[in-house]
């Protein structure tokens, strides 16, 4: 274990009042409820017919497409949301909300083909036949169907983790031909749609913003900040055997919205990089002038940054997170960081106000990226560093090392501090578990995962 201590003078606490993340959440829970008013109301005007099970099947294609609209809004990447929020949370709400989604829209399919087959008094496979082949729009309603559950199947944990990410990816732009196909069953056949003006008015009005949300947050918005700063690769720094930092310059830098903690989206455009986009975060805060990444090898395409030419264009999504000393409550902090998570954790040190604790966690000190660096920073902002080294279930006199009473022994006011996570995902856990044990609030607990940080 590794000791750097500088007293120092501690920040002011921030004003009161509601934390970034709160305003954000409430807001789009306001949007959805608000949405689902609207609907409501609209449905209860265009009538509710006789058929109880045709009545089911109307409520929950209703309440699905609402839920697709939604879910294009969660993914679209608005930086307002996204630096609130962060895409972490906003793609695991974006996943639950897709398993609803599938479901309403299962369920509606069910209802209405035996509604209509209870009526006809036919078989309900032989009704959703004649459905298909007579009623404008139900058969892309069918194909729409068909496309949601193979994307919903893909999207299973077990699935997605035997999958490589651009099959998944490249399957999931499917959803977009899904949402034109199941739009224009709604326009040919839905009854609540055609009710009136001001209801085809809504409609029309929900899914030009769900859409144009996207194509803003995520075309739009990086094609004009890459069109305007220009990157380029200045500098290639090899920081170990299988870590290296990538130097970026730009024009008008400081311009760029990122903030330590944050993450880009990266493309290397050469021949053999230019379709591969990789998170890696900032691993020095921005300074106006340069950005900088440090990745370690963990596949073939982040072995490869090694070898970038001085000068090969850059694009960049981003920036991205809410790993940010905007959401900070307290006036000190304690920065736990594992392995190659250490780069947002290092960037966030050099930013951070008031005094700070630095936990890091590598299984051998010639893991411990960017040590030096550290060293300096937490000399410099009197900062207090802890490198933690060995086995994870190693025993010492207090336990595992990032186990409850050893936290409490390295930072005995951690229930007074704003705590920042960021490592592989068991790491993260573990921290996460301890630190609920420790009672420290929700609120001052800040998380980031490794597989978008690293």
């Amino acid at each position: 274990m590794t000791t750097v201590q500088i007293p120092v003078d501690r920040a002011p606490a921030q004003a009161g009042g509601a934390s970034p993340k709160v305003v954000a959440r409430t807001g789009l829970y306001a949007l959805m409820a608000a949405n689902v008013a609207v609907v409501t109301y609209f449905f209860g005007q265009s009538g509710f017919g006789t058929n109880a099970l045709i009545l089911m099947g109307r409520v929950t294609g209703l309440y699905g497409t609402l839920v697709m609209a939604f879910q294009f809004i969660l993914v679209a990447r608005l930086p307002w949301f996204d630096r609130r929020l962060g895409m972490d949370r906003l793609t695991t709400w974006h996943r639950w909300t897709g398993f609803t989604l599938l479901w309403l829209l299962l369920s509606h399919a069910v209802f209405i083909t035996l509604g209509h087959a209870q009526l006809a008094d036919l078989p309900p496979v032989t009704e959703l036949v004649d459905l298909a082949t007579t009623v404008e729009g139900v058969l892309r309603a069918v194909v729409a169907l068909f496309l949601i559950i193979v994307i919903g199947g893909v999207s299973a944990r077990y699935a997605r983790r035997r999958m490589a990410y651009e099959t998944w990816h490249f399957i999931h732009f499917y959803a977009y031909v899904a949402v034109v196909l199941a739009f224009t069953h709604q326009i040919a056949a839905g009854s609540t749609f055609n009710t009136s003006e001001p209801a085809t008015a809504y409609w029309w009005g929900l899914w030009t913003f769900a859409l144009g949300s996207v194509v803003v947050g995520r075309f739009g918005l990086p094609l004009y900040r890459n069109l305007r700063h220009q990157l380029r690769v200045a500098a290639v720094v090899p920081e170990a055997d299988n870590v290296v930092s990538i130097y970026i310059t730009g024009r008008d830098l400081h311009r760029m919205p990122a903030r330590a903690g944050q993450f880009f989206l990266w493309r290397f455009l050469t021949r053999d990089r230019w379709y591969k986009a990789n998170p890696f975060s900032l691993s020095a805060a921005p300074d106006g002038r340069s950005l900088r990444l440090t990745a370690k090898a963990a596949g073939e395409g982040s072995a490869s940054l090694r070898y970038l030419k001085v000068g090969t264009r850059v694009f960049a999504e981003g920036p991205y997170g809410a790993f940010t000393a905007m959401h900070r409550t307290k006036p000190n902090a304690v920065l736990v960081a594992g392995g190659v998570g250490v780069t947002p954790i290092r960037a966030l040190l050099e930013e951070l106000h008031g005094h700070a604790v630095v936990l890091y966690r590598v299984r051998d000190p010639r893991d411990a990226v960017l040590l030096n660096e550290l060293r300096h920073l937490a000399l410099v902002r009197g900062a207090v560093l802890h490198l933690l080294t060995g086995p994870s279930a190693a025993p010492t006199p207090r336990g595992p090392l990032l186990a409850p009473h050893s936290l409490a022994a390295m930072v005995p006011d951690i229930r007074d501090r704003d705590v920042f996570v960021c490592g592989p995902p068991a790491m993260t856990d573990a921290v996460m578990t301890s630190l609920r044990e420790l009672k420290v609030p929700k609120q001052q607990v800040h998380a980031e995962r490794f597989s978008m940080a690293g």
